[in-house]
């Protein structure tokens, strides 16, 4: 069966893409920790992170750090954090979230709430700096 973020691959879930390759996508969390938290995903769906092959996993770090580099671009902020959680989705993905301090990358504190076309504009916002 198709995780959740195969099936945004393919189109059958609308998402708020950024940018795309032949074997990665990143897109806006839904859920977000601050404005700007990206998920960034390999298209080969494996459940675990560190079960990706060696050439998988460093191109999803080569990908992830051209995301997080439009996003730094795109977002005010001090740092782009990163962190690899894995229980939410049988997927592998890196989480990207542009953080002023340590709370802001804390899963378990309130997340923003973002409308529908404030997801698209910043979506398009850091796809042209991508």
């Amino acid at each position: 069966m198709s995780s959740i973020f195969t099936k945004i691959i393919n189109g059958e879930i609308p998402s708020y893409k950024i940018a795309e390759d032949e074997n990665y996508c990143a897109f806006l969390d839904i859920n977000p920790n601050t404005k700007g938290h990206t998920l960034v995903i390999p298209k080969k769906e494996v459940d675990k992170f560190f079960d990706l092959d060696s050439e998988t996993y460093v191109g999803l770090m080569q990908f992830a750090q051209r995301i997080a580099k439009a996003l730094k671009k795109t977002v005010s902020c001090n740092r782009i954090g990163m962190t690899v959680v894995g229980l939410e989705v049988p997927h592998a993905h890196v989480h990207l979230i542009p953080i002023n301090n340590v709370s802001d990358i804390n899963f378990t504190s309130k997340k923003i709430k973002m409308e529908h076309e404030e997801f698209v504009i910043l979506a398009q916002e850091i796809a042209t700096n991508f």
